[in-house]
Formats: C-alpha cells, sequence, structure tokens
C-alpha cells in the first residue's frame, strides 16, 4: 500500500499558476537540493478560518489591568479541565487561575498526547519536533490552521514597523532561511497570500550543487520577507545577496544588537526580533521605541512568576508563563516557558521588558569550522537523554553532562566526535538535574 502524499494531499486548493510557482521554486537553475516535501494541506473551509482569523488578529487589542485576567481565561480554565487529559485528572475545576499548578516543558516531555483536547480529530493532526533548548526535545501537536495562522502574527509584527505584505500570485512572499549540517528543506505556496511562494532554504553549503547558488537562488526569488534566526542571518551577511527585502525577521534565539544594527544597514530595511516558542507560536516582539517586547497574540495571557509560582508585580523579573494560545492541538495553561523578564504596564499595551531568551550557540570543531548547537540535537535526538548541557571552554575542550536511565557515554562521545572531530579532550558525566532548567548549551568561543 502507498502512503505517499500526492501534490492533491499538500495543496487542495492548489491552482494551475501555483503549481506553476512550485516549479519555478523546485526547478530553478540555481535552485539547492530540496530534501523534503511539505504543503499547507488547507481545504477550502480551512482558508476562510484562517484568513477571518489573520483579519481579526492584525487589529485586536491587547492588555489587562495589574493583577487581573482576560474574561476568557475562566471558560479556558473549564474548558481545558474538562477536555484535556492531563488537567481532568487533577480533579475539580479551580476557581482561580493562580490556583492551578503551572506546567513545564518536562510535563511535555513526558507525554505530550495528555495535553491534547480530545476533540481534536486526529485525522488531521500534525506534529513537528522541536530543537530541545532547554534539553527536553518533543513533538509538537500541531494542525494546518495552526500553522498557516502564523502569518496573522507576522503581520501584527511587520505593521508595527510599517511594513503591510504585499507579494501575492507570481511572487515569493517567504525565504524560510536556516543554517544547520541537517535541516528540513522544501518549497511551497502560501494560500492565504494567493498563493505567493515559500521557501525552507538551509545556506549551509552541502545542501547546494554550487555554494555560490545560495545567492543566486535568493537573487533570482526577490522573496519579500527573509525570515530565520541569527545563526542563518550571519550566514546570509557573508553572501553577496544583493536583493533587498521589506524586512527580516528573526524569530527562536535571541538576535544580538549588534547583528541587527549590521543587518539593517546591509539590506536598508527593519529586522524584526520575534520572540517565539514552538510550544506557543509568536508571543512577541522587540520595539525600542515602546521600550521592550510588544505582545502579539490576543488570546494569550502572559503572567511572570517567582521561583514558587506566585505573582511577580508589574516591573519585577520573573519567568515568563503562559495561558491561551491559538494552537487548539495544545492549549497552554500557566506554562512556564523558561526565559525570564518582567511585565511594564506603562503604556497602552502590556510590554516585556528585560526579556532573556535564548542566545544562539556555535561550537568549534577540531577542523576550525563551526557547528550549530541544533545539529547536536539531531545528533542526539534518538537517545534516551531526560536533559542534557553541552559547555565548550576557550581551549577548545567540551564537557556534556546529561540525565538518562541508562549509562550512553560511548553513543554521546561517537555522536559528538562525528560531529566535531577528534576532541583531545571530551569530558562526559552522568548526573541527575532533578527538573531544574538546565543551560544547555555554552560556548567560551564566538565566531570571528
Amino acid at each position: 500500500m502507498n502512503n505517499e502524499l500526492t501534490d492533491a494531499d499538500r495543496y487542495p486548493t492548489l491552482s494551475e499558476r501555483g503549481r506553476h510557482m512550485l516549479g519555478f521554486l523546485q526547478q530553478h537553475s540555481h535552485a539547492p537540493v530540496f530534501r523534503n516535501h511539505a504543503g499547507n494541506r488547507l481545504t477550502s473551509d480551512d482558508l476562510i478560518r484562517v484568513n477571518a482569523f489573520i483579519a481579526e488578529t492584525v487589529s485586536a487589542k491587547i492588555g489587562w489591568h495589574p493583577g487581573k485576567q482576560p474574561p476568557w481565561v475562566t471558560e479556558f480554565i473549564a474548558r481545558c479541565y474538562t477536555d484535556v487529559p492531563w488537567y481532568r485528572v487533577l480533579g475539580a475545576v479551580p476557581q482561580k487561575l493562580e490556583d492551578v499548578r503551572p506546567t513545564t516543558r518536562a510535563d511535555l516531555a513526558r507525554d505530550v498526547a495528555l495535553f491534547v483536547p480530545d476533540n481534536v480529530a486526529l485525522d488531521r493532526l500534525i506534529n513537528f519536533r522541536t530543537s530541545g533548548t532547554t534539553g527536553h526535545p518533543l513533538l509538537i501537536p500541531s494542525h494546518p490552521v495552526v500553522a498557516a495562522s502564523y502569518l496573522a502574527f507576522h503581520k501584527r509584527a511587520l505593521r508595527r514597523f510599517g511594513v503591510e505584505l504585499r507579494a501575492g500570485r507570481g511572487s515569493v512572499g517567504v525565504a524560510l532561511l536556516g543554517y544547520q549540517r541537517q535541516c528540513f528543506t522544501y518549497a511551497s505556496v502560501i494560500p492565504t497570500m494567493d498563493e505567493a511562494g515559500y521557501v525552507k532554504l538551509n545556506l549551509y553549503p552541502d545542501d547546494w550543487r554550487d555554494a555560490d547558488d545560495r545567492a543566486r537562488y535568493l537573487n533570482a526569488l526577490k522573496p519579500e520577507i527573509f525570515s530565520g534566526d541569527p545563526l542563518s542571518f550571519a550566514a546570509l551577511l557573508e553572501l553577496p545577496v544583493t536583493w533587498k527585502p521589506q524586512a527580516l525577521v528573526s524569530t527562536s534565539m535571541t538576535l544580538t544588537p549588534v547583528l541587527r544594527a549590521r543587518l539593517e544597514a546591509r539590506f536598508e530595511c527593519p529586522v524584526l526580533d520575534v520572540y517565539s516558542m514552538s510550544e506557543s507560536g509568536p508571543i512577541a516582539v522587540a520595539d525600542p521605541s515602546a521600550g521592550g517586547h510588544m505582545l502579539l497574540q490576543h488570546t494569550l495571557f502572559v503572567e511572570i512568576l517567582d521561583e514558587a509560582g506566585k505573582l511577580c508585580a508589574p516591573g519585577v523579573r520573573g519567568e515568563i508563563t503562559l495561558t491561551g494560545g491559538f494552537n487548539f492541538c495544545l492549549p497552554l495553561l500557566r506554562y512556564r516557558t523558561g526565559d525570564y523578564a518582567a511585565l511594564d504596564f506603562g503604556g497602552p499595551e502590556p510590554v516585556l521588558t528585560g526579556l532573556s531568551g535564548r542566545l544562539p550557540v556555535r561550537f568549534r570543531a577540531v577542523d576550525g569550522t563551526w557547528v550549530n548547537s541544533i545539529d547536536v540535537n539531531h545528533a542526539l535526538r534518538d537517545l534516551p537523554l531526560r536533559q542534557f548541557q553541552l559547555h565548550q571552554d576557550a581551549s577548545g575542550a567540551m564537557q556534556f553532562d546529561y540525565d538518562a536511565e541508562d549509562v550512553l557515554d560511548e553513543a554521546i562521545a561517537q555522536r559528538l566526535h562525528s560531529l566535531v572531530g577528534p576532541l583531545s579532550s571530551l569530558t562526559i558525566t552522568r548526573t541527575r538535574f532533578e527538573g531544574t532548567k538546565v543551560v544547555q548549551y555554552a560556548s567560551a568561543l564566538t565566531p570571528s
């Protein structure tokens, strides 16, 4: 039996013009070696739903008073305790949000299926693996409508900087850039942008027939937006790309002011630093004029909690904790993110100030090349690690600490050596983190 998806499965509403765009992206003379296939899987009814959500989101008001919560939160708690197996076994529905025990990534990692509501249709459920930046790699349940809805938050963020997306039929909307030794890459179209082109590319040279094709391809596509993370944008700066998009959107990791300034000078456009997580999607966008990160989701309530789980006063730093969200396959209820900030209520909308997110980390290999921390995740993902951390000191020596039921020293060493070469000093220690958040990646070395 052949279970392989066809283009009709991947693109239920694909027109002849959309098919022509796919051919242009995939068969261009400078195109990369696309490793994968992916599609939007959106039906006509899905498109109506997503377009309505985008229109609502870009103009929705976001805000609440200190010590208060949006009216929808009470109903959301009750729905979670009725429809979600993880909460249903906890008993009676709490009357107040502060009576709900916070959850963490470790809870999701144990059995994420317990967090999927009973009413989610499994035949359309999709999932993707996160990079595990806090030491808990996991699968995130999602849905084609959820994946398509990300555009709403990017449009809202771009509008803050005076950018309105105009790409449509016959043009390329987004080039999502990665820089990893292994990367999921494909070409697609965006039906909510009249089948504008979309590509997910890996700028790592091995994914191209000719390394010079990287710049040639991007210049030929002329995408309206470059999206990526600080690692891929640092690689982009090294390429002779002459095309200037409307904006660059950086996600997943902290964008340093120096890199942001270099990108703005090079591409002469706004560079957005979006605070985002796989579990929640885009949360906020940095806006220097507002003094911090402005929230993007009108159905996401943000609390700042101290170590004991108590609510911090406005302006006091604590752990960013989320309730709600747009992913109906994974409703979040007091989800502790492992990231830290304060909430400032001095303006018309709450602002996350002093955000401490996840900085990108690269490790120096024996031959002097650089290895992305995401590649470390890929190399280790088949090992039964509960948590781990990898640090490299100024001499290049590495220390790997891990929490696992079994002794995995030899398997870990083999995988790390395959990435960075025969290190002269690699120390591997099995330990117990006792569920605490760890700084998973750190290096005293930085690329020149």
